[in-house]
C-alpha cells in the first residue's frame, strides 16, 4: 500500500465515479489525481468505505442518487488525515465521515483520497480501527442515533423494543446496541436462516416479517414499548399500530417505500404514540458525537466482527446488486485499496 506523507500523494489513484451515459446514471472505475478532488480544507487518505442501500442504488444506476455527476460514489469513509488547512485537524488524525451529502451532492468515499470539509469530520474512537469504523458506517451510526432518540423520548430499559429489517446493517447494530443497553429486543426478519445470528446479537424474540406487512387494523394489540424501523411502508404502519401507550418509533429508512398505506392518526391520538424521524445525513455534530460514544461503549468487538465482512472495491458492481436484492447480511466494509 502506498502511504502518503504531507505534501506527497500518488500521481493517480482509482475511484468509483457516477457519471451519466445517454442520460442514465452509470458507475465507472476512473483514475483520478488530487487535482480532481474538491477544494475542501482536509485531505484524507481513505482506507475503507462501506456499502449502504443508497450506495447500491447509486452504483447499480437504479436511481439517480448523484445529483451533480460526475461524482465519486460512497456515503462513508474512514482514514487518516494527510494534509489540513484547518487548525483542528493534523496529519495522522484518524477520522470518519458519514453523510453530509457524500455521493449525492458531494464527492464520496469510494476513492483512495478525498478532500472534505473539516466540519464533517469525527475522530475515530480509540476503541475502533478504521476498518471497524466502517463496519459500523452510516448504518451503525444511524442505529445509534435511533437508540439515543428513543431514550431521549423516554423509552428506557428494560422496555421491549422491536427492530425491523433486523438482518440488515441498521437492524443488526440496533439489535446489538439495544441488548447491550438492557432492552428486551424483538427482531423482525423475513429470513429464517438469520434466527441464530440475531439471537447471538441479543434478540430475545424473532418476529416474522410477514406479520408486519399488508393491511392491518389501525390499532392492534399493544406489543412493544418502542421500535427502530428501517423499512417504512406498510411495515411501519403495522408497527405503529402495535406500540404500547406512550411509546415511540424511531424511523430511519424506506426500503419498503416512502408511503404509509392505510395509516391513520389513531395510534398517535388514542395511545400517544410518537413517530420520531431520524436523519443521519445532516445530523449536527453533538448528536453524531453522542452516537459514536454509544457505539464505542456498547458495541462489543466480537459482535462487530459478527455483523461485518470486508470486500474489495473492485467487487462493488456485484455487491450493489446483492444489497438491493436483500442478499447482504449485516455490514459490508469496502477496502478502497483493492
Amino acid at each position: 500500500m502506498i502511504r502518503a506523507v504531507p505534501g506527497s500523494t500518488p500521481e493517480t489513484f482509482t475511484a468509483v465515479v457516477i457519471d451519466e451515459v445517454d442520460r442514465t446514471p452509470s458507475a465507472v472505475f476512473r483514475e483520478l489525481t488530487v487535482e480532481d478532488l474538491p477544494d475542501h480544507d482536509v485531505l484524507v487518505e481513505v482506507e475503507y468505505s462501506s456499502l449502504n442501500y443508497k450506495d447500491g442504488l447509486a452504483v447499480s444506476g437504479r436511481q439517480r442518487i448523484a445529483r451533480r455527476p460526475p461524482l465519486v460514489a460512497g456515503a462513508d469513509l474512514a482514514g487518516v488525515v494527510v494534509e489540513s488547512r484547518d487548525p483542528g485537524w493534523r496529519p495522522g488524525d484518524r477520522v470518519v465521515v458519514n453523510g453530509w451529502g457524500m455521493s449525492e451532492t458531494q464527492a464520496g468515499g469510494y476513492t483512495r483520497y478525498q478532500r472534505v470539509d473539516p466540519g464533517w469530520l469525527v475522530r475515530v474512537p480509540d476503541a475502533f480501527s478504521t476498518e471497524q469504523a466502517m463496519a459500523i458506517g452510516t448504518a451503525g451510526y444511524t442505529a445509534a442515533l435511533c437508540v439515543d432518540q428513543l431514550e431521549r423520548w423516554g423509552v428506557t430499559a428494560p422496555a421491549t423494543v422491536l427492530v425491523t429489517g433486523a438482518g440488515g446493517g441498521v437492524g443488526s447494530v440496533a439489535v446489538a446496541l439495544l441488548a447491550a443497553a438492557g432492552f428486551d429486543v424483538a427482531a423482525s426478519t423475513g429470513r429464517p436462516e438469520l434466527r441464530d445470528y440475531l439471537s447471538r446479537l441479543g434478540a430475545s424474540e424473532i418476529v416474522d416479517r410477514a406479520d408486519l406487512t399488508g393491511s392491518g387494523r389501525p390499532l392492534q394489540a399493544e406489543r412493544w414499548h418502542g421500535a427502530v424501523d428501517s423499512v417504512g411502508g406498510s411495515t411501519l404502519v403495522n408497527v405503529l399500530a402495535g406500540i404500547r401507550y406512550g411509546g415511540a418509533v424511531a424511523a430511519c429508512g424506506l426500503a419498503g417505500g416512502p408511503e404509509l398505506p392505510g395509516a391513520t392518526v389513531l395510534p398517535h391520538i388514542l395511545r400517544g404514540v410518537a413517530l420520531l424521524g431520524v436523519d443521519s445525513v445532516m445530523a449536527p455534530h453533538p448528536l453524531r458525537a453522542a452516537a459514536w460514544q454509544r457505539l464505542a461503549r456498547d458495541l462489543r468487538p466480537d459482535l462487530l466482527a459478527e455483523v461485518s465482512t470486508v470486500e474489495p472495491m473492485s467487487e462493488l458492481p456485484t455487491l450493489a446488486e446483492a444489497i438491493l436484492a436483500g442478499r447482504i447480511r449485516g455490514r459490508v466494509v469496502i477496502d478502497v485499496r483493492r
